[in-house]
């Protein structure tokens, strides 16, 4: 799986755990496709403190899914053959 589809996977599990401005500059740069610079610009700040922004959300969620396995349980509860299963776990995680 392709590095940023994961993290988006993550970050949808794992946002709420994330400050506002984490929450924004992570959705800026992976959904929004917006580069540091626009980012930086927008928010008033350098290139540089984005990225450190970016890397730190990464590793936050990176840090998550390592000690909470919500990811990983998501994937394989969802290989479970059965509708009324998926919707809950598509509910809830």
């Amino acid at each position: 799986m392709e590095n940023r589809e994961y993290l988006n996977r993550l970050f949808d599990i794992y946002k709420d755990l994330l400050t506002k401005i984490e929450q924004e500059t992570f959705i800026s740069y992976y959904m929004e496709d917006l580069s540091l610079s626009e980012i930086g610009d927008y928010r008033g700040v350098t290139k540089s403190s984005v990225g450190k922004t970016l890397n730190r959300v990464i590793n936050k969620l990176e840090d998550y899914e390592s000690k909470l396995k919500l990811y990983k349980i998501k994937e394989e509860l969802i290989k479970i053959d059965n509708k009324k299963i998926k919707d809950i776990i598509s509910k809830y995680l």
